[in-house]
């Protein structure tokens, strides 16, 4: 025995609709559905009365959409102007934190001397995209300024190391290297305060 295939739940609601109607027609005097349960006139009438939710839930959404992007507007316009009220606040008070507070501003928290950075965590040596390359890639130490990178053929001593790169961030690739050697790695964070101690090596075969 046949069954049928309908799949509502996988239709969206102007597919859903648009294939319920085109039912209801194929079914409006049909010798093979003499007494339609629940009647046709019915189940039109529920689907008149969703594509009227749908068009006004439609019509709502895309309101709300428009009054959401004149309130974005509206917020900017009063972020720039608050921050050249705070520019004059500072300004005409010379940076007097009592005379700041007066007028209800919030002071910032001092900012905390750094001191001595740690040594960057996590050095990864991984292949390049090219032969002789290998890229590095470590975590990022607060308040460093640049990063220091130091080869080593294999195996490293301790006169073997030699600063090869700086960087900013605290990524990079190392280019130039012989295809076959094992290389070693290790990177220093540098800050006002100097220098940071090295990091744990890491190694890789340059490809």
């Amino acid at each position: 025995m046949a069954k049928v295939k309908i799949a509502l739940s996988r239709l969206s609601i102007p597919a859903k609709i648009q294939k319920l109607r085109q039912i209801i027609t194929a079914m409006t005097g049909n010798a093979n559905f003499t007494t339609p349960s629940p009647t046709l006139a019915s189940i039109t009438t529920l689907i008149n009365d969703l594509e009227t939710k749908f068009n006004t839930a439609q019509t709502a959404r895309t309101t709300a959409q428009q009054m959401t992007d004149l309130q974005d507007l509206a917020e900017k316009a009063l972020d720039a102007a608050m921050t050249l009220l705070v520019s004059y606040a500072e300004n005409v008070t010379g940076g007097d934190g009592a005379k700041l507070q007066s007028g209800g501003f919030d002071l910032r928290d001092p900012s905390a001397p750094i001191g001595d950075l740690p040594a960057p965590a996590n050095l990864i040596a991984t292949i390049g995209d090219n032969d002789g390359e290998i890229d590095l890639d470590w975590d990022s130490v607060r308040g460093a300024g640049s990063y220091v990178v130091e080869r080593s053929a294999d195996p490293p001593t301790a006169t073997s190391w030699q600063m090869i790169k700086t960087f900013k961030p605290s990524k990079g690739t190392i280019s130039g290297l012989t295809s076959g050697t094992k290389n070693w790695f290790r990177v220093a964070a540098v800050g006002t305060a100097g220098q940071s101690p090295w990091s744990d090596p890491a190694t890789k075969i340059a490809p």
